[in-house]
Protein backbone atom coordinates (compact mmCIF):
# COMPACT_ATOMS: atom_id res chain seq x y z
CA UNK A 1 0.00 0.00 0.00
CA UNK A 2 1.29 3.47 -0.94
CA UNK A 3 2.25 5.81 1.85
CA UNK A 4 0.10 8.96 2.03
CA UNK A 5 1.88 12.05 0.82
CA UNK A 6 2.67 14.88 3.21
CA UNK A 7 0.19 17.08 1.36
CA UNK A 8 -2.60 14.48 1.77
CA UNK A 9 -1.81 14.35 5.48
CA UNK A 10 -2.22 18.11 5.62
CA UNK A 11 -5.59 17.83 3.91
CA UNK A 12 -6.69 15.40 6.62
CA UNK A 13 -5.43 17.67 9.41
CA UNK A 14 -7.04 20.82 8.02
CA UNK A 15 -10.31 19.00 7.36
CA UNK A 16 -10.42 18.15 11.06
CA UNK A 17 -9.70 21.80 11.95
CA UNK A 18 -12.49 22.95 9.64
CA UNK A 19 -14.94 20.68 11.45
CA UNK A 20 -13.94 22.18 14.78
CA UNK A 21 -14.38 25.65 13.27
CA UNK A 22 -17.81 24.60 11.99
CA UNK A 23 -18.93 23.90 15.56
CA UNK A 24 -17.32 27.11 16.84
CA UNK A 25 -19.12 29.17 14.19
CA UNK A 26 -22.53 27.74 15.04
CA UNK A 27 -21.92 28.13 18.77
CA UNK A 28 -21.07 31.78 18.13
CA UNK A 29 -24.18 32.31 16.01
CA UNK A 30 -26.35 30.73 18.71
CA UNK A 31 -24.72 32.89 21.38
CA UNK A 32 -25.74 36.02 19.45
CA UNK A 33 -29.15 34.92 18.20
CA UNK A 34 -30.72 32.20 20.34
CA UNK A 35 -28.88 31.53 23.62
CA UNK A 36 -30.68 32.34 26.88
CA UNK A 37 -28.91 34.97 28.97
CA UNK A 38 -27.74 32.69 31.75
CA UNK A 39 -26.02 30.38 29.30
CA UNK A 40 -23.25 32.85 28.48
CA UNK A 41 -20.64 31.85 31.06
CA UNK A 42 -20.81 28.18 30.12
CA UNK A 43 -20.91 29.02 26.41
CA UNK A 44 -17.89 31.29 26.73
CA UNK A 45 -15.94 28.54 28.48
CA UNK A 46 -16.95 25.98 25.85
CA UNK A 47 -15.95 28.28 23.00
CA UNK A 48 -12.62 29.05 24.67
CA UNK A 49 -11.99 25.31 25.00
CA UNK A 50 -12.79 24.81 21.33
CA UNK A 51 -10.52 27.70 20.30
CA UNK A 52 -7.67 26.12 22.28
CA UNK A 53 -8.36 22.78 20.57
CA UNK A 54 -8.14 24.47 17.16
CA UNK A 55 -4.99 26.33 18.22
CA UNK A 56 -3.35 23.11 19.47
CA UNK A 57 -4.17 21.43 16.17
CA UNK A 58 -2.55 24.29 14.23
CA UNK A 59 0.55 24.23 16.42
CA UNK A 60 0.97 20.45 16.46
CA UNK A 61 4.59 19.61 15.51
CA UNK A 62 3.24 16.97 13.12
CA UNK A 63 1.59 19.73 11.09
CA UNK A 64 4.85 21.68 10.88
CA UNK A 65 6.72 18.59 9.68
CA UNK A 66 4.05 17.87 7.08
CA UNK A 67 4.27 21.45 5.73
CA UNK A 68 8.05 21.13 5.39
CA UNK A 69 7.76 17.75 3.70
CA UNK A 70 4.95 18.87 1.37
CA UNK A 71 7.04 21.81 0.15
CA UNK A 72 9.45 19.26 -1.36
CA UNK A 73 6.73 17.26 -3.12
CA UNK A 74 5.60 17.65 -6.73
CA UNK A 75 2.41 19.64 -6.25
CA UNK A 76 -0.04 21.02 -8.77
CA UNK A 77 -0.49 24.79 -8.99
CA UNK A 78 -3.66 24.50 -6.94
CA UNK A 79 -1.94 22.37 -4.30
CA UNK A 80 0.89 24.92 -4.09
CA UNK A 81 -1.65 27.67 -3.46
CA UNK A 82 -3.31 25.43 -0.89
CA UNK A 83 -0.01 24.83 0.86
CA UNK A 84 0.67 28.58 0.91
CA UNK A 85 -2.63 29.21 2.71
CA UNK A 86 -2.05 26.33 5.14
CA UNK A 87 1.36 27.75 6.00
CA UNK A 88 -0.11 31.20 6.56
CA UNK A 89 -2.57 29.76 9.09
CA UNK A 90 0.20 27.76 10.74
CA UNK A 91 2.58 30.71 11.00
CA UNK A 92 -0.02 32.93 12.65
CA UNK A 93 -1.08 30.30 15.19
CA UNK A 94 2.49 29.50 16.18
CA UNK A 95 3.15 33.08 17.23
CA UNK A 96 0.51 32.88 19.97
CA UNK A 97 0.44 30.77 23.15
CA UNK A 98 -2.69 28.72 23.83
CA UNK A 99 -3.15 30.52 27.14
CA UNK A 100 -3.56 33.85 25.32
CA UNK A 101 -6.02 32.36 22.81
CA UNK A 102 -8.13 31.01 25.67
CA UNK A 103 -7.98 34.22 27.73
CA UNK A 104 -8.91 36.40 24.77
CA UNK A 105 -11.93 34.24 23.89
CA UNK A 106 -13.17 34.28 27.49
CA UNK A 107 -12.69 38.03 27.85
CA UNK A 108 -14.36 38.72 24.52
CA UNK A 109 -17.32 36.49 25.29
CA UNK A 110 -17.90 38.24 28.62
CA UNK A 111 -17.43 41.74 27.24
CA UNK A 112 -19.73 41.09 24.25
CA UNK A 113 -22.43 39.65 26.48
CA UNK A 114 -22.37 42.52 28.95
CA UNK A 115 -22.23 45.07 26.10
CA UNK A 116 -25.76 44.14 25.03
CA UNK A 117 -27.14 45.55 28.28
CA UNK A 118 -24.56 48.29 28.74
CA UNK A 119 -25.19 49.77 25.32
CA UNK A 120 -28.93 49.90 25.97
CA UNK A 121 -28.23 51.68 29.27
CA UNK A 122 -25.67 54.13 27.81
CA UNK A 123 -23.23 52.69 30.37
CA UNK A 124 -19.70 53.47 29.16
CA UNK A 125 -18.16 53.21 32.64
CA UNK A 126 -19.65 49.75 33.12
CA UNK A 127 -18.43 48.71 29.68
CA UNK A 128 -14.86 49.74 30.52
CA UNK A 129 -14.68 47.19 33.35
CA UNK A 130 -14.41 44.27 30.88
CA UNK A 131 -13.26 46.19 27.82
CA UNK A 132 -9.92 47.16 29.39
CA UNK A 133 -9.06 43.46 29.63
CA UNK A 134 -10.00 42.88 25.99
CA UNK A 135 -7.69 45.75 25.03
CA UNK A 136 -4.85 44.42 27.20
CA UNK A 137 -5.04 40.96 25.66
CA UNK A 138 -5.39 42.35 22.13
CA UNK A 139 -2.29 44.46 22.64
CA UNK A 140 -0.43 41.40 23.90
CA UNK A 141 -1.48 39.49 20.79
CA UNK A 142 -0.50 42.42 18.57
CA UNK A 143 2.96 42.65 20.15
CA UNK A 144 3.64 38.95 19.67
CA UNK A 145 2.55 39.10 16.03
CA UNK A 146 4.45 42.30 15.27
CA UNK A 147 7.73 41.11 16.78
CA UNK A 148 8.04 38.39 14.17
CA UNK A 149 6.44 40.18 11.23
CA UNK A 150 8.14 43.57 11.47
CA UNK A 151 4.74 45.26 11.23
CA UNK A 152 3.35 47.76 13.71
CA UNK A 153 1.15 46.13 16.37
CA UNK A 154 -2.02 47.39 14.70
CA UNK A 155 -0.92 46.24 11.25
CA UNK A 156 -0.24 42.79 12.67
CA UNK A 157 -3.86 42.53 13.83
CA UNK A 158 -5.22 44.04 10.62
CA UNK A 159 -3.38 41.41 8.61
CA UNK A 160 -5.54 38.72 10.20
CA UNK A 161 -8.44 40.21 8.26
CA UNK A 162 -6.72 41.76 5.25
CA UNK A 163 -3.39 40.03 4.51
CA UNK A 164 -0.84 42.30 2.91
CA UNK A 165 -2.52 45.61 3.76
CA UNK A 166 -0.35 48.23 5.48
CA UNK A 167 -1.17 51.38 7.42
CA UNK A 168 0.88 53.39 4.93
CA UNK A 169 -1.36 52.19 2.09
CA UNK A 170 -4.52 52.72 4.13
CA UNK A 171 -3.44 56.20 5.14
CA UNK A 172 -2.87 57.04 1.48
CA UNK A 173 -6.27 55.67 0.42
CA UNK A 174 -8.23 57.10 3.34
CA UNK A 175 -6.32 60.38 3.23
CA UNK A 176 -7.45 60.86 -0.35
CA UNK A 177 -11.07 60.05 0.57
CA UNK A 178 -10.95 62.62 3.38
CA UNK A 179 -9.96 65.26 0.81
CA UNK A 180 -12.95 64.86 -1.51
CA UNK A 181 -15.67 63.19 0.59
CA UNK A 182 -16.80 66.18 2.74
CA UNK A 183 -17.44 68.32 -0.34
CA UNK A 184 -19.27 65.50 -2.09
CA UNK A 185 -21.50 64.98 0.95
CA UNK A 186 -22.39 68.67 1.07
CA UNK A 187 -23.06 68.84 -2.67
CA UNK A 188 -25.34 65.81 -2.46
CA UNK A 189 -27.24 67.27 0.51
CA UNK A 190 -27.70 70.57 -1.35
CA UNK A 191 -28.91 68.78 -4.48
CA UNK A 192 -31.35 66.60 -2.53
CA UNK A 193 -32.71 69.62 -0.67
CA UNK A 194 -34.28 70.64 -4.00
CA UNK A 195 -36.00 67.26 -4.39
CA UNK A 196 -39.18 66.15 -2.63
CA UNK A 197 -39.00 62.78 -0.88
CA UNK A 198 -42.10 61.19 0.61
CA UNK A 199 -41.53 59.53 3.98
CA UNK A 200 -42.97 56.04 4.37
CA UNK A 201 -45.74 55.90 6.97
CA UNK A 202 -45.50 53.17 9.59
CA UNK A 203 -45.87 51.27 11.72
CA UNK A 204 -44.56 48.31 9.74
CA UNK A 205 -45.41 44.94 11.23
CA UNK A 206 -42.31 42.93 12.08
CA UNK A 207 -43.70 39.76 10.52
CA UNK A 208 -44.44 41.63 7.29
CA UNK A 209 -40.86 42.93 7.24
CA UNK A 210 -39.57 39.42 7.84
CA UNK A 211 -41.52 37.90 4.95
CA UNK A 212 -40.48 40.78 2.68
CA UNK A 213 -36.86 40.09 3.58
CA UNK A 214 -37.26 36.39 2.83
CA UNK A 215 -38.70 37.15 -0.61
CA UNK A 216 -35.83 39.54 -1.37
CA UNK A 217 -33.35 36.84 -0.27
CA UNK A 218 -34.98 34.41 -2.72
CA UNK A 219 -34.65 36.97 -5.49
CA UNK A 220 -30.95 37.33 -4.62
CA UNK A 221 -30.40 33.59 -4.90
CA UNK A 222 -30.00 32.66 -1.23
CA UNK A 223 -30.11 28.88 -0.77
CA UNK A 224 -32.51 28.22 2.12
CA UNK A 225 -31.53 24.55 2.13
CA UNK A 226 -28.08 25.70 3.25
CA UNK A 227 -28.89 28.65 5.52
CA UNK A 228 -31.45 30.67 7.44
CA UNK A 229 -32.42 34.17 8.62
CA UNK A 230 -32.74 35.13 12.30
CA UNK A 231 -32.62 38.18 14.60
CA UNK A 232 -29.72 39.52 16.69
CA UNK A 233 -28.67 42.73 18.42
CA UNK A 234 -26.17 43.41 15.63
CA UNK A 235 -26.73 42.08 12.07
CA UNK A 236 -24.11 39.57 10.93
CA UNK A 237 -23.40 36.56 8.72
CA UNK A 238 -22.12 33.46 10.51
CA UNK A 239 -22.06 29.71 10.26
CA UNK A 240 -20.14 27.94 7.51
CA UNK A 241 -20.45 27.54 3.75
CA UNK A 242 -22.72 24.51 4.07
CA UNK A 243 -24.90 26.14 6.75
CA UNK A 244 -24.90 29.95 6.55
CA UNK A 245 -26.66 31.88 9.31
CA UNK A 246 -27.54 35.53 8.70
CA UNK A 247 -29.30 37.91 11.06
CA UNK A 248 -30.95 41.30 10.96
CA UNK A 249 -32.83 43.49 13.45
CA UNK A 250 -36.25 45.08 13.11
CA UNK A 251 -38.06 48.19 14.28
CA UNK A 252 -41.71 48.80 13.46
CA UNK A 253 -41.09 52.49 12.75
CA UNK A 254 -38.69 51.90 9.82
CA UNK A 255 -38.61 48.98 7.39
CA UNK A 256 -35.72 50.32 5.32
CA UNK A 257 -32.97 49.34 7.73
CA UNK A 258 -33.92 45.69 8.16
CA UNK A 259 -34.54 45.15 4.45
CA UNK A 260 -31.24 46.61 3.30
CA UNK A 261 -29.48 44.89 6.19
CA UNK A 262 -30.82 41.61 4.83
CA UNK A 263 -29.57 42.48 1.34
CA UNK A 264 -26.13 43.22 2.83
CA UNK A 265 -25.91 39.97 4.78
CA UNK A 266 -27.24 37.99 1.79
CA UNK A 267 -24.20 39.24 -0.15
CA UNK A 268 -21.96 37.68 2.50
CA UNK A 269 -24.06 34.53 2.41
CA UNK A 270 -23.97 34.11 -1.38
CA UNK A 271 -20.15 34.28 -1.24
CA UNK A 272 -20.04 31.56 1.41
CA UNK A 273 -22.64 29.39 -0.33
CA UNK A 274 -20.79 29.69 -3.65
CA UNK A 275 -17.30 28.81 -2.44
CA UNK A 276 -15.98 25.64 -4.15
CA UNK A 277 -17.48 22.81 -2.10
CA UNK A 278 -14.69 20.42 -3.06
CA UNK A 279 -12.17 22.65 -1.25
CA UNK A 280 -14.16 24.58 1.36
CA UNK A 281 -12.69 22.45 4.17
CA UNK A 282 -9.24 23.83 3.31
CA UNK A 283 -7.94 27.40 3.76
CA UNK A 284 -7.52 27.75 -0.02
CA UNK A 285 -11.24 27.05 -0.50
CA UNK A 286 -12.37 29.68 1.99
CA UNK A 287 -13.00 33.43 1.73
CA UNK A 288 -9.95 35.39 0.59
CA UNK A 289 -10.11 38.21 3.15
CA UNK A 290 -12.61 40.30 5.04
CA UNK A 291 -12.35 43.21 2.59
CA UNK A 292 -13.22 40.77 -0.20
CA UNK A 293 -16.06 39.45 2.00
CA UNK A 294 -17.33 42.97 2.60
CA UNK A 295 -17.03 43.67 -1.11
CA UNK A 296 -19.64 40.96 -1.65
CA UNK A 297 -22.09 42.39 0.89
CA UNK A 298 -21.54 45.89 -0.47
CA UNK A 299 -21.90 44.71 -4.06
CA UNK A 300 -25.35 43.49 -3.02
CA UNK A 301 -26.32 46.38 -0.74
CA UNK A 302 -24.73 49.46 -2.32
CA UNK A 303 -24.02 48.69 -5.96
CA UNK A 304 -27.08 46.53 -6.62
CA UNK A 305 -29.50 47.02 -3.73
CA UNK A 306 -29.64 50.83 -3.73
CA UNK A 307 -29.70 51.15 -7.51
CA UNK A 308 -32.94 52.53 -9.02
CA UNK A 309 -33.16 49.44 -11.23
CA UNK A 310 -33.16 46.99 -8.31
CA UNK A 311 -35.53 49.09 -6.23
CA UNK A 312 -37.93 49.19 -9.19
CA UNK A 313 -37.66 45.39 -9.36
CA UNK A 314 -38.58 44.84 -5.70
CA UNK A 315 -41.14 47.65 -5.49
CA UNK A 316 -44.07 45.22 -6.03
CA UNK A 317 -42.74 43.08 -3.17
CA UNK A 318 -42.64 46.09 -0.86
CA UNK A 319 -46.27 46.86 -1.65
CA UNK A 320 -47.28 43.21 -1.39
CA UNK A 321 -45.95 42.89 2.17
CA UNK A 322 -46.24 46.42 3.58
CA UNK A 323 -49.30 47.74 1.77
CA UNK A 324 -49.75 50.45 -0.84
CA UNK A 325 -48.76 54.01 -0.16
CA UNK A 326 -47.38 56.88 -2.20
CA UNK A 327 -43.94 56.52 -0.62
CA UNK A 328 -43.57 53.06 -2.17
CA UNK A 329 -43.31 54.21 -5.76
CA UNK A 330 -40.09 53.01 -7.40
CA UNK A 331 -38.78 56.54 -7.86
CA UNK A 332 -39.45 57.46 -4.24
CA UNK A 333 -37.88 54.26 -2.91
CA UNK A 334 -34.75 55.22 -4.85
CA UNK A 335 -34.78 58.62 -3.14
CA UNK A 336 -35.28 57.04 0.30
CA UNK A 337 -32.39 54.64 -0.16
CA UNK A 338 -30.00 57.28 -1.48
CA UNK A 339 -30.89 60.00 1.02
CA UNK A 340 -27.71 61.56 2.42
CA UNK A 341 -27.94 62.52 6.09
CA UNK A 342 -24.97 62.52 8.48
CA UNK A 343 -26.11 60.60 11.53
CA UNK A 344 -25.00 58.51 14.50
CA UNK A 345 -25.19 54.86 13.45
CA UNK A 346 -22.70 53.23 11.07
CA UNK A 347 -24.81 50.23 10.03
CA UNK A 348 -27.71 52.54 9.11
CA UNK A 349 -25.53 55.16 7.40
CA UNK A 350 -26.10 56.20 3.82
CA UNK A 351 -23.57 55.26 1.18
CA UNK A 352 -21.85 58.66 1.16
CA UNK A 353 -21.32 59.18 4.87
CA UNK A 354 -20.44 55.52 5.58
CA UNK A 355 -16.70 55.86 4.80
CA UNK A 356 -16.38 58.62 7.42
CA UNK A 357 -17.71 56.21 10.06
CA UNK A 358 -15.11 53.64 9.05
CA UNK A 359 -12.18 56.05 8.88
CA UNK A 360 -12.78 57.45 12.36
CA UNK A 361 -12.93 53.91 13.82
CA UNK A 362 -9.72 52.98 12.01
CA UNK A 363 -7.92 56.02 13.39
CA UNK A 364 -9.11 55.37 16.95
CA UNK A 365 -8.40 51.63 17.06
CA UNK A 366 -4.98 52.06 15.47
CA UNK A 367 -4.00 54.55 18.16
CA UNK A 368 -5.46 52.28 20.86
CA UNK A 369 -3.60 49.12 19.81
CA UNK A 370 -0.35 50.99 19.17
CA UNK A 371 -0.51 52.34 22.75
CA UNK A 372 -0.96 56.00 21.80
CA UNK A 373 -4.26 56.27 23.70
CA UNK A 374 -6.09 54.24 26.36
CA UNK A 375 -9.60 52.86 26.36
CA UNK A 376 -10.72 55.72 28.62
CA UNK A 377 -9.77 58.21 25.87
CA UNK A 378 -12.12 56.76 23.25
CA UNK A 379 -15.30 58.82 23.95
CA UNK A 380 -13.53 62.19 23.65
CA UNK A 381 -11.80 61.15 20.43
CA UNK A 382 -15.04 59.74 19.07
CA UNK A 383 -16.88 62.99 19.79
CA UNK A 384 -14.11 65.03 18.18
CA UNK A 385 -13.97 62.97 14.99
CA UNK A 386 -17.76 62.65 14.59
CA UNK A 387 -18.01 66.41 14.82
CA UNK A 388 -15.10 66.99 12.43
CA UNK A 389 -16.04 64.37 9.81
CA UNK A 390 -19.85 64.40 9.96
CA UNK A 391 -20.89 67.44 12.01
CA UNK A 392 -22.70 65.15 14.47
CA UNK A 393 -22.61 65.73 18.23
CA UNK A 394 -22.22 62.50 20.23
CA UNK A 395 -21.25 64.08 23.55
CA UNK A 396 -22.47 61.78 26.34
CA UNK A 397 -24.36 59.63 23.83
CA UNK A 398 -22.36 56.43 24.20
CA UNK A 399 -25.23 54.21 23.03
CA UNK A 400 -25.24 55.83 19.61
CA UNK A 401 -21.55 56.68 19.75
CA UNK A 402 -18.61 54.53 20.76
CA UNK A 403 -20.79 51.71 22.16
CA UNK A 404 -22.73 51.08 18.94
CA UNK A 405 -20.54 48.36 17.37
CA UNK A 406 -19.87 44.85 18.60
CA UNK A 407 -16.45 44.51 16.92
CA UNK A 408 -14.28 45.93 19.68
CA UNK A 409 -16.05 43.96 22.41
CA UNK A 410 -14.38 40.70 21.41
CA UNK A 411 -11.10 42.20 20.22
CA UNK A 412 -11.74 42.36 16.46
CA UNK A 413 -9.34 45.29 16.08
CA UNK A 414 -8.22 45.77 12.49
CA UNK A 415 -11.54 44.72 10.95
CA UNK A 416 -13.13 48.12 10.31
CA UNK A 417 -10.98 49.12 7.29
CA UNK A 418 -12.44 46.09 5.49
CA UNK A 419 -15.75 47.92 5.03
CA UNK A 420 -14.50 50.85 2.98
CA UNK A 421 -11.92 48.73 1.16
CA UNK A 422 -14.82 46.40 0.36
CA UNK A 423 -16.89 49.31 -0.98
CA UNK A 424 -13.99 50.23 -3.25
CA UNK A 425 -13.60 46.69 -4.54
CA UNK A 426 -17.37 46.51 -5.14
CA UNK A 427 -17.31 49.71 -7.22
CA UNK A 428 -14.43 48.27 -9.25
CA UNK A 429 -16.34 45.01 -9.85
CA UNK A 430 -19.39 46.86 -11.12
CA UNK A 431 -17.29 49.02 -13.41
CA UNK A 432 -16.08 45.77 -14.98
CA UNK A 433 -19.59 44.28 -15.07
CA UNK A 434 -21.02 47.41 -16.72
CA UNK A 435 -18.22 47.41 -19.28
CA UNK A 436 -19.21 43.85 -20.21
CA UNK A 437 -22.96 44.56 -20.02
CA UNK A 438 -23.82 48.16 -21.02
CA UNK A 439 -27.52 47.28 -20.62
CA UNK A 440 -27.03 46.12 -17.01
CA UNK A 441 -29.61 48.46 -15.44
CA UNK A 442 -32.30 47.46 -17.92
CA UNK A 443 -31.63 43.79 -17.26
CA UNK A 444 -31.75 44.26 -13.48
CA UNK A 445 -35.04 46.17 -13.69
CA UNK A 446 -36.43 43.29 -15.79
CA UNK A 447 -35.45 40.78 -13.10
CA UNK A 448 -32.33 39.43 -14.83
CA UNK A 449 -29.62 39.46 -12.15
CA UNK A 450 -27.49 36.84 -13.93
CA UNK A 451 -24.87 39.31 -15.23
CA UNK A 452 -24.03 40.25 -11.64
CA UNK A 453 -24.15 36.78 -10.13
CA UNK A 454 -22.33 35.09 -13.01
CA UNK A 455 -19.50 37.65 -12.95
CA UNK A 456 -19.06 37.40 -9.20
CA UNK A 457 -19.17 33.62 -9.30
CA UNK A 458 -16.60 33.34 -12.08
CA UNK A 459 -14.20 35.97 -10.78
CA UNK A 460 -14.57 35.98 -6.99
CA UNK A 461 -16.72 33.24 -5.47
CA UNK A 462 -15.28 30.25 -7.31
CA UNK A 463 -11.70 31.50 -6.83
CA UNK A 464 -11.90 31.50 -3.01
CA UNK A 465 -8.29 31.93 -1.75
CA UNK A 466 -6.62 30.51 -4.86
CA UNK A 467 -4.88 33.87 -5.40
CA UNK A 468 -3.41 36.56 -3.17
CA UNK A 469 -5.81 39.51 -2.94
CA UNK A 470 -3.95 41.79 -5.34
CA UNK A 471 -3.75 39.02 -7.95
CA UNK A 472 -7.41 38.10 -7.46
CA UNK A 473 -8.47 41.68 -8.17
CA UNK A 474 -6.12 42.06 -11.13
CA UNK A 475 -7.45 38.86 -12.72
CA UNK A 476 -11.06 39.90 -12.06
CA UNK A 477 -10.95 43.53 -13.21
CA UNK A 478 -7.72 43.92 -15.17
CA UNK A 479 -6.10 46.25 -12.62
CA UNK A 480 -5.09 46.50 -8.97
CA UNK A 481 -7.36 48.20 -6.44
CA UNK A 482 -8.24 51.58 -7.96
CA UNK A 483 -10.21 53.80 -5.53
CA UNK A 484 -11.14 56.11 -8.42
CA UNK A 485 -13.92 53.69 -9.36
CA UNK A 486 -15.47 54.29 -5.93
CA UNK A 487 -15.35 58.07 -6.28
CA UNK A 488 -16.75 57.94 -9.81
CA UNK A 489 -19.59 55.68 -8.69
CA UNK A 490 -20.54 58.08 -5.88
CA UNK A 491 -20.37 61.16 -8.08
CA UNK A 492 -22.49 59.53 -10.76
CA UNK A 493 -25.14 58.29 -8.33
CA UNK A 494 -25.38 61.40 -6.15
CA UNK A 495 -24.47 64.37 -8.35
CA UNK A 496 -25.50 63.42 -11.90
Amino acid sequence: MMQPTAYSQLVTLFTRIYRYEHLAALAGWDQAAMMPTEGNAARGAAMAELDVLIHNSLTDPALAMAITAASNEALTDFEQASLREMQRRWEHANLLPASLVEAKTLAGSLCSHEWRTQRANNDWDGFLVHFREVVRLSREEAQLLSQRSGMSPYEALMNKYEPGMTCAELDRIFGDVKQWLPSLIQQAIAKQAQEATIAAQGPFAIEAQRTLGLDVMKLLGFNFAAGRLDVSHHPFCGGVAEDVRITTRYTDVDFTQSMMGIVHETGHARYEQSLPREAVHLPVGQARSMAIHESQSLSFEMQLGRSPAFLALIQPLVEQHLGKQEAFSASNLAKIYTRVKPDFIRVDADELTYPAHVILRYEIERALINGEIEADDIPALWDEKMQAYLGVDTTGNFKNGCLQDIHWTDGAFGYFPSYTLGAMYAAQYFAAIRAAHPDLDQRIAAGDLAPVFDWLNENIWSQASRWETSELIRRATGEALNPQHFRQHLELRYLA
